[in-house]
């Protein structure tokens, strides 16, 4: 959607998986949020959203480790990271310096609720587990990664469930989102119901960036 609009865009979730990404090839331990900080400095950041709705290319230090970072293991490890209030404040102003008055496109499970809470329009995009689970199972089999459906299904699941439990910045719905259930629709019909409610704001002259909460 980023670039149908020309925004800029944030992959909130990748960010985690890149430190998760980091500490597994560095043997740091994810409880050990003072280590994984001090790497905070050695990276350089950068998502790309595609054209197709396919996942965003991340660049970790001009390296391409989009594939790399998506793995379940790096997964499950990002989710585990994410439960640090410690990691998850210092990573506040990294997220916030990707703000712009022209427009941003953000993407993370608490955009709208701690990261962005001012933001003009939030969005929570949702869609059911069955259905989450399958999706990532075809990512996974185009990427020639061998993974098995139920595993996957339950590793969301437990993301879910540790991710709505944390104490520190829990998976919410913001006040005041806009709420789509994105179980049964395309990518370009989804697209296409998230700009139109941009071009609301726009028409009601606010203006600022675009945030969303993902579920």
């Amino acid at each position: 959607m980023s670039l149908k609009l020309g925004w800029k865009f944030l992959d909130s979730g990748a960010l985690y998986r890149c430190f998760a990404y980091i500490a597994s090839l560095r043997n740091i331990a994810v409880s050990d949020a003072k280590s994984i900080i001090d790497h905070l400095q050695e990276i350089d950041f950068r998502s790309i959203p595609s054209e197709d709705g396919s996942e965003a290319k991340i660049l970790l230090n001009g390296e391409d480790v989009s594939s790399k970072i998506r793995a379940p293991l790096c997964a499950n490890l990002a989710s585990k990271l994410a439960t640090s209030p410690e990691i998850r404040k210092h990573l506040l102003k990294v997220q916030r310096n990707y703000c712009s008055s022209e427009g941003l496109v953000a993407d993370g499970r608490d955009m709208g609720s701690v990261v962005f809470p001012d933001a003009v329009l939030k969005i929570y995009l949702t869609a059911n587990l069955r259905v989450r689970a399958k999706r990532k199972y075809n990512q996974l089999h185009e990427q020639g990664i061998n993974a098995k459906f139920q595993k996957i299904y339950n590793d969301i699941k437990k993301r879910d469930d540790r991710d709505s439990n944390r104490s520190y910045a829990p998976l919410t719905i913001p006040d005041g989102a806009f709420v789509l259930d994105a179980s049964y629709l395309s990518f370009d019909e989804v697209t296409g119901r998230l700009v139109e409610e941009v071009e609301k704001v726009m028409k009601n002259k606010y203006w600022g960036a675009q945030y969303g909460d993902s579920h």
